[in-house]
Order: structure tokens, then C-alpha cells, then sequence
């Protein structure tokens, strides 16, 4: 209850307004501080009224521990009891053993001033054994509105729960029609309550994978490469480019890629056999290399690690923080960065499931980037190139292949030595010579593991072809569909003549794993965390469509007093919004028979869930609302007025800050992987019912939000967030129900 008292500066309370009253009340802290005592001796204190009102050793009021060596008792002092006399005590446990005293006059409060200067508590045991303890007395002013408040927020968590009684999981299975009054009922179509997504939000369109992946370091300016000539160099036997613009301002370098020479083995201990130089004409390839972000920075302040150690380290909390220390100072240097280069045929959802791994790698805390060489290829030598281009008997194809493949990985490893700790590495790899280049680029510099994605059911094959056609740019100029999937097939044919499956190194193999109905995963010299929880969530992704609801509960009381945390009910405006909510799942869901309800085991959100009929409804511990410790049911303005420190702590970085004896949002981050991996496996829809913090990490997640802008993510009441999973992506829509 004090946590919550305003209080004045002490400057405030030792002027002469605090003698007579001052029309408050003080709030009374004392603390007494030794480390050596044993614990069968615990402070007390006894004297005048309000403590005891006797100085009977019998009735003292014992201290509480606060930590190993420190007791504290707190209370309020009414204004016709202002002065206080009082002397602490040790009891020791055996009652037979008399209490000791402590030595010198009585301690004397007076105004919330202690008279004399008795910071020191001396006690005199047997044989003479002088043990002290140093005393901590403050008083503070509390107006008499401030103790109201407190009292009453004191008491609503005293409340006993309107939910009690309810089970994890429940399910009405009464399918009859809600019976709501007409300001309770949509009366419209589920359209006329959309609202425009925020302009940084989940896609609201289709976007191709690919597009979202990194542009390579040498992009100009204008964003095409730097090029020696005016127009691109003309490929063998590959149609016009186009689409691509060139800025001719710089001029041209010869410079030496490294490429190692791809006929190379590569040994099983790791250790490239013979290295070789391939000089090609720049065609932009020498950029400078890009400064490391601020987002990148480090949450170790006081470990006492190298630069690059420190860089590699994910902004993140428990499990995932823990790991990354133990990985960083036992494991090898390279690996500190993590690879993951894809590898398969065309149309297997390489792409699709690169970009899915960058967001959880992202969300979890781990500075992630996609760098596909597709848009290396389109970027460099343009678009609609014809199927002979990737022939393996081409060899102007192959060389420039090779040549942008080389380029993305360079900036990759480049970008990794500026701080990155994930690479994902996106492109068909599909034989050992050019897994083989990239395992000798990568020597010494990161770890890599290969992850295959190989699909054997051709009518996932077909579909994915189809939407190659409709998405990928490179075929955004043909104008005759038919002809687009004929090219694609070719293509294809090129690539299955030649494909080699992984068996060298460290890889992860997925077998007909997209469509969700079983499939093998199959690992080989997997180990550490990171790897390990890649593992686990392929396991349980798939490209089933499905949507998936995000709203807050209903309002609450404590939302109309502008308090944080607590567990109150749901206010009138809640209850409406609950039946609305009701309503609008049986519309939108009313075809999905295996759909279900989660909510946090908070009362606001299963009261929000209580009218929904019909569906299972699943209670989770890790969607309740971010513990704000301390803070729990204070408004900001008093947190700002009673602990201005904590209060300037969180203005200065929400992400990071944690509530005394409470979370923070990295905290939930953590606690909320279980339900990311959940909702991915999940084939049916899922109405989730949280809280605004809780729903700013989740909705992050699926939006590919960066964890700074987290804390700042725009949660309104009564408003629906459809967040809709597939083989497309994620798009979203928003339905506002009521104000």
C-alpha cells in the first residue's frame, strides 16, 4: 500500500508546515542493516502510539526482512500522533530467553524530524558482545486523496476473482444465437468496421519474399549497381534486361573477388584444402562497408569482452541472454556468427521459409539479416531472363551466377564482422562446388549450416510455381501467364539436371514439411542454443492458411483510473465490447469449427471471452499483462511523483526497462516464445485476448517490427487486429468495434 503514497521532497517535510499537521499524514519507513547477526535473533520495535502504544516487550512489532542483512516495518502516522517515541529490540526465537534492548535513550520522531543524530543501534549480548546495527528512519508527507487511493487500489487486489472457478480450459458448446441488445450487436457487414493498419504495420498486400531480403552494399545511390558502361552487360543467351537503372557516375576498377575454386573439396575437419583468385570486371562489387547499426549495440555494460564479442551479443533477456553468453565465451570465434544457407530446387519455399526465420531469429533478439541472391541477380543483370540462363552448360550464366552469389555472400560476412550475428542465405545452392565456395569464404569468419528444403508433392510444387509467376519480378514483364510457367519449368529442368543433396558439414534437412501433415526433419552435427531453437521452430511452422485475431480485452476499471497492472473487472464499456466481440467471432469464424480462444488467467480478459460460445477456450499464463512490480496499480503521474527516478529510467528506454521486482518487455518477450511456437503450429484460427504490452510483442513478431519500436506500437482498445499466415506472407486488417 505504500508503494503507492505521494510524498513530498524532504525539503518539503522539514519546513514549518509539517510541525502542526500540515493537513497529511507522514508514511513512516524504518530500516535496520547488519550482515553478521544470526538468524535467531529478529529486530523489533515497541513504544507510543501509533506502534504499539506499549512498552511491553512482548508486544513489539516485529520487522520484516527486506534482504539477507536488511529489516523493514513501515506505517502511517496519523496527525494528532506526530511524535513518535519508540526504541528497537532483538527477540531471539527461544521465548524463554529474554529480549535485548537496544543501549541509550529513547528515539524521539518528531514533525517527520528524528531528534538527535542516533543512526546507530547498539545492543549489548552476553560476555560483553556489543553487536550494531545501522538504523535508516524516513518519513514522508501523504495527503490524505493519495492514502484514499491507495487504500481503495489496496483493496480492489484484495478482491476476490469474478473468474474463479473456471478452468484452463473450457469450452460452450451452446451454439445459439447471442441475444444482445441493438448496442451490442453488428448490425453491418464485417467490412464497414475496417480501419486503415498503421503505415509500419503487417503487409496489407502481397509483397515478395524476396524484396524484403538485404540490397547489397554497392547499390548507388539512385539503387541500382555501379557500373562501368551505360547499360548493363549483355548476358549469352538471355533476352533484353530491363528494369534496372544504371548510374554511370563512377568510374570502373578491376578488383579481385575471392572465389575459391568451386572443384575443390572441402575437408571434413574444416579446413579449406587450396584457395584461388578469380579477377572480374567491377561491376560495383567494391563497396565500402556499412557502419554498424545502433540497434546492434550490446546489453553487456560489464562483462569484460572484446569488441566483436560484445557486438555479437543479442539484445535479449533470460533463456536466450544466458545462451548467447555461455555460446560467446566457450565456443569458437567463428562461432559467434551463425549461417544459414539454404539450399534447394526452385519453387520449395526456400524463400518463404528464409524470411520466416529472419523474423523469429529478429524478435528474439538476435541482429538477423535475409540476403537473397535472387535480388542480387535482378539487381545486377536485370530481369526476365529466359531459362538458359540457368543452364549449367552456359558458362557466361554460370560465371555470373557464381560472381553475385560471391558478392551476397561477401556482404554477408562483411556484415557480421561489423557486428551481425544471423545470416540467412537464400538462394538454390543446389550443388557441392558451390557449397563448397561458400564453406572456404566462410572459414574462420562464421558457422555454417546448410538447411535443405526438399518437397516431393507436386501439387504444392505446382501452386508455389504458379505464385512464382504472379509475385517473383522476374517475371513481371511477361504478359502471357503459360509462357511464364513454361520458362519456369525449364528453369527448373536446368536446376534438377545438376542438383547434388547435402551430406557435407552441418545441416538440416526438410522433407515435405511445408504442408504441416508430418513430414521428416533430419539434423546432422547440430549443436549449441541457437541452432537448437531453429531446429524446433521448423518443426513447427507449415503454409497453411489460417488468421489469427489479436485483440486487448474489453475495458477495464483499472483502464478508466489510468492504473497499471492490477486484475480488475471489465467496466460497461467492456461488457458492450465483450458481446461486440462475441458477435464478430461468429461471423468471421463461422465456418472454422477448430478455432480457439486464448486468454491470459487475468479476469479482464476471460470476463472479455466469457460471451463467446462454441469454442474451446485455452487460459495462458504467458499472455498476462507485463508485471509491473512495484508499480502495480499506480497511475504514471504517481510513479512519476513518488519514484521520479524509475519513472525517468522508463521514459529513457521502455525496451529494456524492468519494474522493481517486476518485467520487462525483453522479460516478455521470453515467456512468449512458447506462444509464437504455438500459433505457428497451429492449422486453425486463433482469437487471442491479452493486454497492450503483451500484444505489442506478439503483433511485433508477426509485423517484423524492430524491438526498440516495441514499447511505442499502437494498441487501441475495442479494435481487432487480423493478422492473416500462408504461403503469401502476412497480411493484415484492423476492425474497430466502438470507441
Amino acid at each position: 500500500m505504500g508503494s503507492n503514497a505521494s510524498k513530498n521532497t524532504e525539503e518539503e517535510v522539514e519546513d514549518g508546515s509539517n510541525g502542526g499537521g500540515g493537513g497529511g499524514q507522514l508514511y513512516v519507513s524504518l530500516k535496520m542493516e547488519n550482515s553478521k547477526v544470526e538468524g535467531d535473533l529478529t529486530p523489533h520495535v515497541y513504544g507510543s502510539v501509533p506502534i504499539i502504544g506499549s512498552w511491553d516487550p512482548s508486544k513489539a512489532l516485529p520487522l520484516q526482512r527486506e534482504s539477507a542483512s536488511i529489516s523493514e516495518l513501515s506505517f502511517v502516522v496519523p496527525p494528532d500522533h506526530e511524535t513518535l517515541d519508540f526504541k528497537f529490540l532483538l527477540k531471539p526465537k527461544d521465548r524463554n530467553t529474554p529480549c535485548i534492548v537496544e543501549e541509550g535513550e529513547n528515539r524521539l520522531l518528531t514533525g517527520g524530524s528524528l531528534q538527535g543524530d542516533a543512526r546507530v543501534a547498539l545492543f549489548k549480548l552476553e560476555g560483553d558482545v556489543v553487536v550494531e546495527f545501522r538504523v535508516f528512519i524516513k518519513a514522508d508527507r501523504v495527503s490524505p486523496f493519495d492514502l484514499a487511493a491507495s487504500w481503495r487500489a489496496y483493496r480492489e487486489n484484495l478482491q476476490p476473482s469474478t473468474v474463479r472457478g473456471i478452468p484452463d480450459v473450457s469450452i460452450n458448446p451452446d451454439p445459439t444465437a447471442l441475444e444482445n441488445c441493438a448496442s451490442e450487436s453488428l448490425e453491418l457487414d464485417l467490412e464497414h468496421y475496417e480501419v486503415p493498419a498503421p503505415a509500419a504495420s503487417a503487409n496489407s498486400s502481397l509483397v515478395y519474399a524476396a524484396d524484403n531480403a538485404e540490397n547489397p552494399r554497392s547499390l548507388s545511390a539512385s539503387g541500382s549497381f555501379v557500373n562501368d558502361n551505360s547499360t548493363p552487360k549483355a548476358v549469352s543467351n538471355s533476352p533484353r534486361v530491363s528494369g534496372v537503372s544504371v548510374d554511370g557516375s563512377p568510374s570502373a576498377k578491376e578488383m579481385n573477388i575471392i572465389v575459391p575454386d568451386s572443384s575443390d573439396s572441402y575437408s571434413a575437419s574444416g579446413v579449406a584444402q587450396r584457395w584461388s583468385k578469380g579477377t572480374f570486371v567491377d561491376r560495383g562489387v567494391g563497396s565500402p562497408r556499412l557502419v554498424k547499426s545502433v540497434s546492434a549495440s550490446s546489453f553487456l555494460v560489464d562483462l569484460k569482452l572484446d569488441a566483436q564479442t560484445k557486438n555479437s551479443m543479442p539484445a535479449a533477456a533470460g533463456a536466450v541472454a544466458a545462451a548467447a553468453v555461455a555460446d560467446q565465451m566457450l565456443g569458437p570465434k567463428e562461432d559467434r556468427h551463425l549461417a544459414i544457407v539454404l539450399v534447394g530446387l526452385p519453387a520449395r519455399g526456400k524463400t518463404f521459409t528464409a524470411a520466416k526465420l529472419t523474423r523469429y531469429l529478429r524478435w528474439l533478439g538476435h541482429d538477423t539479416k535475409h540476403f537473397n541472391v535472387g535480388k542480387y541477380r535482378r539487381l545486377k543483370h536485370g530481369v526476365n531472363m529466359s531459362a538458359d540462363f540457368f543452364r549449367a552448360d552456359n558458362p557466361e550464366g554460370v560465371e555470373a551466377r557464381t560472381e553475385v552469389a560471391a558478392l551476397a555472400m561477401e556482404d554477408m560476412i562483411a556484415w557480421m564482422q561489423d557486428g551481425g550475428q544471423v545470416g540467412i542465405f537464400d538462394a538454390t545452392n543446389s550443388t557441392r562446388a558451390r557449397r563448397n565456395m561458400l564453406m572456404k569464404m566462410a572459414e574462420g569468419k562464421c558457422k555454417i549450416i546448410f538447411l535443405e528444403t526438399i518437397c516431393n508433392d507436386e501439387r504444392i510444387i505446382e501452386r508455389n510455381i504458379r505464385l512464382k509467376i504472379q509475385q517473383s519480378p522476374d517475371y513481371a514483364e511477361e504478359t502471357d501467364f503459360e509462357a511464364g510457367v513454361r520458362d519456369f519449368r525449364n528453369r527448373l529442368a536446368n536446376y534438377e539436371r545438376v542438383y547434388e543433396p547435402v551430406e557435407e558439414g552441418s545441416y538440416i534437412k526438410m522433407i515435405d514439411m511445408v504442408s504441416g501433415n508430418g513430414g521428416q526433419i533430419q539434423v546432422n552435427n547440430i549443436s549449441g542454443y541457437l541452432p537448437g531453437r531453429i531446429v524446433f521452430f521448423l518443426v513447427n511452422t507449415h503454409l497453411t492458411p489460417r488468421p489469427i485475431l489479436l485483440t486487448r480485452h474489453g475495458e477495464s476499471m483499472d483502464n478508466v483510473r489510468g492504473r497499471t497492472g492490477g486484475d480488475s473487472v471489465i467496466s460497461e464499456s467492456g461488457k458492450i465490447y465483450a458481446k461486440k466481440l462475441a458477435n464478430f467471432v461468429e461471423k468471421r469464424l463461422k465456418n472454422e469449427k477448430a478455432a480457439s480462444i486464448w486468454t491470459s488467467t487475468l479476469q479482464r480478459t476471460i470476463m472479455t471471452a466469457s460471451s463467446i460460445v462454441g469454442f474451446p477456450k485455452v487460459q495462458w499464463r504467458a499472455l498476462d499483462e507485463i508485471n509491473s512490480g512495484v508499480c502495480d496499480g499506480m497511475t504514471y503521474e504517481e510513479i512519476k511523483k513518488n519514484m521520479p527516478e524509475e519513472y525517468e529510467s522508463r521514459r529513457k528506454d521502455k525496451l529494456r526497462y524492468r519494474y522493481p521486482r517486476g518485467e520487462s518487455y525483453l522479460d516478455v518477450i521470453q515467456r512468449l516464445e512458447p506462444v509464437i511456437i504455438e500459433l505457428e503450429r497451429q492449422r486453425a484460427p486463433v482469437v487471442v485476448i491479452s493486454h497492450q504490452a503483451v500484444l505489442r510483442a506478439l503483433y511485433a513478431y508477426f509485423a517484423d517490427r524492430p524491438l526498440k519500436e516495441i514499447p511505442q506500437i499502437e494498441m487501441p482498445l475495442h479494435t481487432i487486429i487480423e493478422i492473416q499466415m500462408g504461403v503469401s506472407g502476412v497480411q493484415e486488417k484492423r476492425y474497430k468495434l466502438m470507441d
